[in-house]
């Protein structure tokens, strides 16, 4: 017998030597090495294949224990139970037994396993091959069909493997009492097939305190001296989703420089890293990195390792049959135009199937421009139906004659579904891949017809996109709620034989890459009164309990305020200077996140902090320091327009914030876990001046003014763009009511260098002032509120007379609305104030449900509060009727006459053929609204919809007379999300958000 060692001891699945840091990122070693027992011969590779998923099994024990693998009760525990099995106790870790015949994807695996108990509690364990073993207890991990110790298991009948044999990446953990002489318990991990074992393992590891991202994001293992595994059954059966993968893409110049001064280009070295966490996250699918790199020309490993690792290979949308596009750039000869030059491209594309024919992979038909570009305006249906009828033939001639048994698929990305949809077709046995618009809304499903078809149906999303109306490659900027939301009617509509996403650099869209293949793997098991309890959960696992959900609540609020408007698409005029203080409010709320993940990282202890700061801190101090700029920026403009000497302030800050970015991306780069993750944050976000990125992050244009050194006063209220006293009329304050109680402002500022003095003085003993005097040196503001008690009842114009140096005088007007009835306890439902009624629409009097349609809430979905969606998405039209799906708001009007009702909805795209979705709407017994959301079905609505990441709908009604009133929405095609509702009866301000929302109490509705 020879005793060798298989791997690199630090790092676990290295082809070759490990290199420092960013190669292998391990220093000394972790634990004392232990034995590697005769590794006999390498197993070769297999495709494998099984029948299609039929959904997830699911049996675990519940246990109290606090979950490190998300959403699944723990099996591992840190201390005993009676009849636990003991994966390391007293310095033993019990050795882990694999077979030599299997595939060489689970032996390296098993090797991650036995790092994975050492990292934890620095003990490594034996890694046993082929010879007898005996001790207590052992752990054996195979395949079924190539583990020679767990088919004898199963033959004896201590190993019940029914329920996965055949299915398709399914496993089994099950703790076997006395399975040979000399063992008295194995711990079996046994897979239906390849990936199903590996997923296994790497469950295991996830349960005992490893995280997927323990590489990836330094996420640091909890150190434990014992480990145990309840005794019991533990069945993962198959996933919903058959190929769930990531798409490398858009990856210069963050990844790609990250990768030149790592690996030096993307080779086998890179992508080892790549596939281990592509497997302890259970993906399956890759298509890899493309601009400037072909995976399987720059390195001859790279579809090799993928292979034994158990990745299936592709390509992206418009790379067909197995060839990058780079690799047309370096071979190809002639144009990228199957008409003219057919011979030359056959030639090409067979070369890339044979290539790759002993490697599992899905092979992308079709043909795009080049560069991802849309065809000539020549191309027609015939030419690509015969493109595909071609690529078909090569693939029946050099790979297999059994086409159906070829995974293929056909991407119908832009322009491609409108072939599509004028008529062209593919086999049955091809995936049609339907996409995204690119901002995460889904362009296309698949009917009840497609539904039927063999090659099934499958989506293309993204977390990143280089195009129109504007690219966004920054920071993740899409919350999982909408995630969910799409991808739940992707997996009802049958869109589930592949989900692939568009993750840009991997880096730093951590959270939601994991979110995605976790609901691709179980959508059942996430739903939408969950996604708050994954987030927990998944802080959790990274961070430990104490401040689990502090953090989660961070990651939550912070991917929110980037998903209702992306920062590259940030103006200094994007939220509302003036109106509902929606800019500063906005800036405000980015600044109480950046306190609290700050606080929050000082009492972390030091070997969390690199993992902290690339998951929450660093996205949340970023962006709060671009929103605090624009709006920064935006006061600057609007101070030098008013003579503000506060101009120069402005400006000053401005710069400061910009600086300031800079060095928070130079310590990401390179002082942030000692410079591993250089260049990582090299993309730039600032200064967009059209839809594709700066070159450099560019500060935006400040003003400067000069000003006289004699202090002058000037008076801006809220509301309003103007300033006094040479602004037109007199200024009016917001109407304030006496139901939301909110005080308004004036700002006294100066226009030149000295300070002078003020006085503001109420025209009423019942208006009150915060200041009434002072010495203004820049800016002061003032809040005027009403004294409720003893105002007058009704509407009144009462005033503040502000005084300055030289007689300057400004009366601001400050309209009060006191009415009698109804009273402010009184209130029932809403109640109309400042002109309009604003409403957030899980705020709803009653939900009444259809015979086949059920209203549910998406917690914290879209741009403020929450989502109303109408489900299941898959039934038939309701017509408005009372008793069918419908929301009711009840509210007080003290207006009659013509009122607008926005409906503030998800940009659901129209997914469906036909005329588009639709709701109805009504006040009282009028005869609804229908309202077709999708009727402006134009390119620059669609531009305004995704950039402002909502659709706002306008319907028009008429109110016989003031009073109670009850506005319905019905769900006559339920895949709408329905986010808000604005009743404008004539005073709406502009704003990005909308009026916040109205005053309410439900204490006397029924």
């Amino acid at each position: 017998m020879v005793n060798r060692r298989i791997g690199c001891q630090n790092h676990n699945g290295c082809v070759s030597q490990c290199t420092p840091q960013a190669k292998c990122g391990h220093g000394a070693a972790e634990a004392k090495p232990g034995p590697v027992l005769k590794p006999g011969r390498r197993a070769g590779s297999a495709v494998v294949r099984a029948a299609r998923p039929v959904g997830v099994l699911l049996f675990f024990l519940a246990c109290s224990i606090p979950a490190y693998a998300i959403g699944q009760p723990r099996y591992v525990e840190f201390s005993p139970t009676p009849e636990s099995f003991r994966l390391v106790d007293r310095r033993i870790a019990a050795p882990i037994v694999a077979d030599s015949e299997d595939l060489a994807g689970v032996i390296r695996a098993a090797r991650d396993l036995q790092a994975d108990i050492a990292r934890v509690t620095l003990v490594r364990g034996a890694l046993i091959l082929d010879d007898a073993v005996k001790g207590a207890d052992i752990v054996v991990v195979g395949v079924l069909g190539r583990n020679r110790r767990i088919e004898e298991l199963v033959r004896a009948g201590k190993l019940d493997v029914q329920a996965i044999r055949g299915r398709w990446e399914s496993y089994l953990i099950d703790v076997v009492p006395n399975p040979w002489p000399g063992v008295s318990r194995a711990l079996v991990i046994a897979g239906s097939d390849k990936r199903g074992a590996i997923y296994g393992i790497y469950d295991l590891s996830e349960q005992i305190g490893v995280s997927p991202w323990y590489w990836w994001a330094d996420v640091p293992v909890a150190r434990h001296s014992r480990l145990f595994v309840r005794p019991g059954r533990y069945l993962q059966g198959e996933p919903a989703v058959k190929y769930r993968g990531i798409f490398i893409n858009d990856e210069a110049p963050s990844l790609s420089g990250w990768v030149r001064q790592n690996f030096g280009n993307y080779n086998h070295q890179f992508y080892a890293r790549v596939f281990e966490l592509l497997l302890r996250l259970k993906a399956n699918y890759l298509w890899p990195a493309m601009w400037g790199s072909a995976f399987n020309d720059d390195d001859p490993l790279n579809p090799k390792l993928a292979d034994e690792y158990g990745i299936v290979m592709g390509t992206s949308h418009h790379e067909p049959m197995l060839r990058a596009q780079q690799e047309w750039k370096r071979y190809g000869r002639g144009a990228w135009d199957y008409a003219a030059n057919g011979d030359v491209l056959r030639e090409f594309w067979t070369e890339g199937v044979r290539r790759n024919k002993a490697w599992e992979s899905i092979v992308t038909l079709g043909m795009r421009g080049d560069g991802d570009m849309p065809m000539s305006s020549e191309s027609n249906v015939a030419l690509l139906e015969r493109i595909v009828a071609d690529q078909r033939k090569i693939l029946a001639e050099n790979v297999k004659p059994d086409l159906a048994a070829i995974p293929q698929i056909w991407a119908l990305y832009k322009e491609v579904q409108a072939y599509y949809e004028k008529g062209m077709r593919v086999p049955d046995d091809v995936t049609l891949l339907w996409s995204d618009d690119n901002w995460g809304n889904l362009r296309r499903l698949p009917t009840a017809d497609e539904r039927s078809r063999s090659g099934g149906a499958g989506v293309y999303y993204h977390f990143d996109y280089v195009g129109g109306p504007r690219s966004y490659k920054w920071l993740n900027t899409v919350p999982i709620t909408k995630i969910w939301e799409q991808m739940s009617l992707a997996h009802r509509y049958g869109g589930d034989r592949v989900w692939i996403v568009n993750v840009g650099d991997i880096k730093p869209m951590e959270f939601p890459i994991e979110f995605f293949l976790n609901f691709a793997w179980s959508p059942e098991r996430w739903p939408a009164e969950r996604l708050a309890e994954y987030t927990r959960l998944w802080a959790e696992r990274e961070f430990g309990s104490q401040d689990a959900e502090a953090i989660a609540e961070i990651i939550a609020a912070y991917t929110k305020y980037n998903g209702r408007r992306k920062p590259e698409l940030l103006e200094p005029t994007t939220y509302s200077l003036v109106n509902y203080r929606e800019a500063e409010t906005v800036a405000a709320d980015y600044r109480n996140l950046e306190q609290q993940a700050e606080r929050l990282y000082r009492a972390m202890p030091a070997e969390k902090r690199d993992a902290f700061f690339q998951l929450v801190l660093y996205p949340v101090k970023a962006c709060a320091l671009l929103n605090d700029l624009y709006v920064t920026v935006g006061k600057n403009h609007m101070y030098a327009v008013q003579g503000r000497a506060a101009t120069n302030d402005m400006a000053a800050r401005a710069r400061r914030l910009f600086r300031a970015d800079e060095r928070l991306s130079r310590y990401y780069n390179q002082v942030m876990a000692h410079g591993k993750w250089n260049h990582m944050m090299d993309q730039t976000h600032i200064g967009y001046t059209y839809w594709n990125q700066p070159v450099r992050n560019a500060m935006p244009a400040v003003q400067e003014i000069q000003t006289p050194e004699a202090g002058e006063m000037g008076v801006a209220v809220e509301g309003s763009p103007a300033s006094w006293p040479d602004g037109p009329g007199k200024p009016n304050l917001p109407t304030q009511n006496v139901y939301d109680r909110q005080p308004r402002f004036v700002e006294i500022f100066n226009r030149g260098t000295m300070p002078f003095n003020f006085t503001a003085e109420p025209s009423e003993p019942w208006l009150r002032v915060s200041v009434a005097h002072g010495s203004v040196a820049r800016e002061q503001r003032i809040w005027v509120s009403a004294d409720w008690d003893a105002a007058p009842q009704g509407a009144s114009q009462p005033s503040v007379a502000i005084r300055g140096p030289n007689g300057q005088r400004v009366v601001v007007v400050v309209p009060i609305l006191n009415p009698a009835q109804p009273k402010r306890e009184n209130v029932e439902g809403f109640v109309e104030a400042g002109g309009c009624v604003s409403i957030e629409a899980e705020h709803f009097t009653r939900a009444r449900q259809g015979p086949s349609v059920h209203w549910m809430r998406i917690p914290d979905y879209g741009r403020t509060l929450s989502g109303m969606a109408a489900r299941p998405v898959a039934s038939q039209d309701q017509a408005p009727r009372a008793p069918d799906a419908c929301l009711e708001y009840r509210m007080y009007l003290f207006t009659a006459g013509p009122v607008s009702v926005d409906v503030y909805l998800g940009p659901t795209q129209k997914f469906l053929p036909g005329d588009g979705f639709r709701y109805a709407i009504s006040f009282d017994d009028e005869t609804p609204n229908l309202v077709n959301v999708n009727a402006a079905d134009s390119q620059a609505d669609w531009e305004r919809c995704v950039k402002d990441g909502v659709r706002i709908t306008t319907s028009k009604h008429i109110i016989a007379q003031p009073g109670y009133h009850v506005l319905k929405i019905w769900a006559i095609d339920p895949v709408l999300v329905v986010e808000k509702l604005v009743v404008n009866t004539g005073g709406a301000r502009p704003s990005y958000l909308g009026p916040p929302e109205s005053f309410h109490r439900f204490g006397k509705v029924d």
